[in-house]
């Protein structure tokens, strides 16, 4: 019998109506699918049911892993690695869709590492993912609320994103202490170009070092006063972080680029 890994945030989803729902958010017939964490395979079976092209799996468990190759044998390929060190982008000539039990230690910085390394091209056309339900939060908040930050920036840059369900504890083994979220990405059309995403990480960082100080200080600290991008992007410093939209971070990032240039 198989048991879930405390250390590497094992909780594996048993809950048959869920990953039926899971399987109905985005096509799956004919497509290039990409797990992650498949775990013991339950949300891969139902998968398979739905026809994709080729499926693709990536478990760092050597135990599950094996375990996959030997259930399911030549209808998935399995790739026993720690997702952190794949470079998606060059392991696909074609693109993928991508469904993804994360763990809940490393959730934000797998997501935060495939979009700060997104090019112009994406490598998925959409993205099913679940979280720990206080993280998903986070990425789908609206500005003005407690809930709002770096990861909801950083996040909705490059991608739409939908918030599907709840999932409760019960919907898994072993149960988990919280409940999770199931969210749908997909890429936008426009964005604003940022040349190198790290200023954007770099400007988030130090807005919100102090995220109940008004804005006046981290702004001085990046652009030295200067009034003509107050004026540009109709900043009032006197606000906090929260208070500033998706759209001023992203050009806030583009103006400081233009300084460095």
């Amino acid at each position: 019998m198989i048991r879930a890994k405390k250390s590497l945030g094992q909780n594996f989803l048993i809950d048959k109506n869920i990953l039926e729902k899971i399987t109905n958010t985005t096509s799956i017939q004919d497509k290039i699918i990409l797990e992650i964490g498949p775990g013991t395979g339950n949300l891969t079976s139902f998968i398979l049911q739905k026809n994709p092209k080729k499926m693709i799996v990536i478990e760092k468990d050597n135990e599950l892993a094996n375990n996959l190759e030997k259930k399911f044998e030549n209808h998935i390929k399995v790739i026993k690695e720690d997702i952190l060190k794949i470079d998606e982008a060059n392991l696909f000539k074609e693109k993928v869709t991508v469904f993804g039990n994360l763990p809940y230690n490393i959730s934000t910085e797998i997501l935060s590492k495939w979009i700060i390394n997104l090019k112009n091209n994406f490598w998925f056309d959409c993205l099913v993912l679940m979280f720990q339900k206080e993280v998903a939060n986070r990425i789908v908040a609206e500005y003005n609320t407690s809930d709002y930050g770096r990861l909801t920036i950083i996040s909705n840059w490059k991608l739409n994103i939908k918030k599907i369900c709840d999932i409760g504890r019960e919907a898994f083994s072993p149960r988990p202490k919280i409940e999770s979220s199931l969210l749908l990405f997909y890429p936008k059309k426009n964005f604003i170009k940022i040349n190198d995403p790290n200023n954007l990480e770099k400007i988030t960082r130090i807005f919100f070092n102090q995220r109940r100080k008004m804005l006046k200080k981290p702004f001085n600290q990046l652009f030295n006063g200067d009034q003509r991008v107050l004026d540009k992007l109709n900043i009032d410093l006197k606000l906090r972080p929260q208070n500033i939209n998706l759209d001023t971070y992203y050009k806030l990032a583009y103006e400081y680029e233009k300084l460095r240039s």
